[in-house]
């Protein structure tokens, strides 16, 4: 298995709660791989408020993915670089294929994209975009996927649809190869699931993504997404699935207890305010080292295949990175042979 870093990127995102500066990414992104980790991933928004997190409403200023990830391409050597997720209706896919590829170009075939429907309905207005139904959002992230996989081939594009219209469109330079023969950066699909995403995932994508806190239901879909490859005409056990949940590891029950009631003073707005440690363990990743790798090794059986830690109760936040180099010392190594 595969262990990735939800990387901090926001004003909330660090311990000690000064603002995001770049200076600070960097850093972040330069001490993940130092640790070992596999890759690391930032979002796509404008800004983003902690209501539906339990936290404050007051929005928090972040920064642009794919330049973000281009810089960091040469500030780093050979950890994985990657979106979680690109918001589809942001942008012309032929311009998400052209940005996707010139970080795989800069960072030598490091780069993931990972892309989405959308869902963040408060920053699109202040910034001059519609927001579309959910059935819409999801119409234009099927475009856009159909759109960056052609691009991302070796023929030239010609594509008449509802929203986008490419005639003889090429990509060039190409993309870094990649060591199983396919053409560009893997493309995963984000989202929580359900018969029309995994389908997608399962004719233009290299595999799905969903994040935060798990339930049974995610594994559910797992089998609907081996359906949904099968009848594409792939192998269905070459179908991908990562994961990312808020991540909790102690050295003992006693030390987890400690760093818990430090997470719940570091969280935003009281983020976990009264939550008690056992119901926070429920649908994230929290224990002790052996804990955490018996976890992980019952996702690896449901067949996923990288797993991203959320060190911090909200999205993209590291509360204390010492809990970090502990995951980095007593769950890595072992994760590795999952």
């Amino acid at each position: 298995m595969y262990i990735g870093l939800a990387l901090p990127h926001y004003d909330y995102s660090f311990p000690d709660g000064k603002p995001l500066s770049w200076e600070r990414l960097v850093e972040a992104a330069q001490r993940a791989e130092a640790l070992g980790f596999d890759s690391v991933w930032v979002s796509d928004h404008f800004f983003l408020d902690l209501a539906r997190y339990g936290g404050s409403a007051e929005p928090s200023g972040t920064v642009e993915p794919f330049t973000t990830l281009a810089a960091l391409a040469t500030a780093t050597q050979h950890i994985r670089l990657g979106t979680l997720v690109a918001c589809a209706p942001f942008r012309h896919p032929a311009h998400v294929a052209k940005m996707a590829t010139t970080i795989d170009l800069i960072s030598g075939g490091r780069f993931d994209l990972g892309i989405g429907a959308g869902w963040y309905e408060r920053e699109f207005e202040p910034f001059g975009y519609v927001y579309p139904s959910t059935g819409e959002r999801f119409a234009i992230l099927e475009e856009s996927v159909s759109v960056i996989a052609g691009l991302f081939g070796e023929e030239p594009v010609d594509h008449e649809g509802e929203r986008f219209r490419l005639h003889g469109a090429f990509n060039r330079p190409r993309p870094v190869s990649r060591s199983d023969g396919s053409t560009g950066p893997p493309i995963w699909l984000g989202g929580k699931g359900g018969d029309r995403l995994l389908r997608l995932v399962a004719k233009h994508g290299a595999g799905w993504n969903t994040v935060w806190r798990w339930t049974q239901r995610n594994f559910a879909e797992r089998t609907a997404l081996r359906m949904a490859w099968a009848a594409e005409g792939r192998e269905p056990e070459a179908a991908r699935v990562s994961l990312g949940l808020y991540t909790l590891v102690g050295e003992d029950e006693r030390d987890l207890v400690a760093r818990y009631r430090a997470l719940q003073r570091w969280s935003p707005g009281g983020a976990l305010d009264g939550e008690l440690l056992d119901d926070y363990a429920r649908d994230t990743l929290t224990g002790t080292p052996d804990a955490c790798l018996e976890r992980l090794a019952w996702f690896a059986r449901q067949g996923v295949e990288e797993f991203i830690v959320g060190a911090g109760s909200v999205p993209f936040s590291v509360y204390d990175w010492s809990m970090v180099e502990l995951i980095a010392e007593a769950v890595l190594p072992e994760a590795r042979s999952l």
